[in-house]
């Protein structure tokens, strides 16, 4: 048995394929880890500490997410692929498995999935699973199914149970629904760290420079669910540092004529060419929402007291 202890912590990535030969053993988690709350935290504390055990970490969730494959009207994510694998990394996640969700997968029988995914191309030694798991054909795979396969697949089985909050149970949809009213000390709780939004630096149309005002900008991932439009207080993680900062969400209506949806920060105390490069915007409060000025001038002016706001509610760094 490979020595897990020894690795370093490099996510493995497993994905656009079916044919997974894992010869390490795993401990596994099942989900859709949107959000990646406080419940899912504490599902991936129990695969993270079996590595003490020799078993390599391992995530298995569905890309393209099930809300999307099967048509939810709104198909947006609270945490999309590419942040996904970052916070797995993060966490110390030995293997992350990205399977591909189609029509011929969907209908794999629960059985099948538990014996020759799991158990066999898996190598699943411990399985760890929410209490409201379902998974293949119909989703008629349940957390009892598991349990009562496991001995004969040779795996350890246990639920998770439902993690509660302020008398609430912790859920994507309950993350969602703070996401889209903004309140994003709430979603912070629920999550157990702020909203993230991550993107490579893109050209903005430099206007903040020219107010006297250099600001980073990041297009979201299409699929991203972003809080309503307006000005946060907010934290941008780039090159190893972070620094404090005030992010606009939404489409510029002063300066800007396209709807595009855009994400652009002002950060205190920075001033470098960051073009190309991966940064993460972590939405910590609303301030005020987005609205369009008389002029450039107005807009100068608020920006103005925004980052002055901002600095008040910092303090210094």
């Amino acid at each position: 048995m490979a020595n897990v202890l020894e690795r370093e912590y490099i996510l493995e990535i497993i994905a656009n394929t079916t044919d997974i030969c894992l010869r390490i053993e795993t401990a596994a988690a099942i989900g859709k880890f949107d959000g990646i709350h406080i419940g899912h935290r504490r599902l991936l504390e129990e695969i993270l500490s079996r590595k003490k055990d020799g078993l390599a970490a391992c995530v298995f969730t569905f890309d393209p997410p099930p809300s999307r494959f099967f048509g939810s009207p709104d198909g947006r994510e609270l945490t999309t692929r590419e942040e996904k694998r970052l916070l797995f990394e993060r966490m110390g996640v030995d293997i992350l498995i990205e399977f591909p969700l189609d029509r011929v997968t969907a209908a794999t029988p629960p059985v099948s999935f538990a014996r020759d995914i799991l158990a066999g191309q898996m190598n699943a030694r411990f399985v760890a699973a929410g209490a409201d798991l379902s998974f293949g054909a119909e989703g008629a795979g349940n957390a009892e199914l598991l349990r009562e396969m496991s001995t004969q697949l040779g795996f350890a089985f246990k639920t998770i149970d439902k993690v509660c909050l302020d008398g609430e149970e912790v859920s994507s949809t309950l993350v969602r629904a703070k996401v889209e009213q903004g309140e994003m000390g709430a979603v912070c709780k629920l999550l157990g760290m702020p909203y993230l939004v991550a993107g490579n630096v893109v050209w903005g149309n430099q206007i903040g420079r020219k107010l006297g005002f250099p600001t980073i900008n990041i297009l979201p991932d299409k699929n991203k669910l972003l809080p309503p439009n307006g000005v946060y207080f907010s934290g941008v993680y780039v090159g190893g540092k972070s620094y404090r900062a005030i992010t606009n969400v939404g489409y510029k209506p002063t300066v800007a004529d396209g709807k595009v949806m855009g994400v652009e920060s002002y950060l205190y105390d920075f001033d470098q060419d960051i073009y190309g490069q991966p940064v993460e915007v972590s939405l910590y409060s609303f301030h005020r929402p987005e609205r369009k000025f008389e002029s450039v001038e107005a807009l100068r002016r608020q920006l103005e007291a925004d980052i002055a706001a901002g600095a008040s509610r910092f303090g210094s760094p």
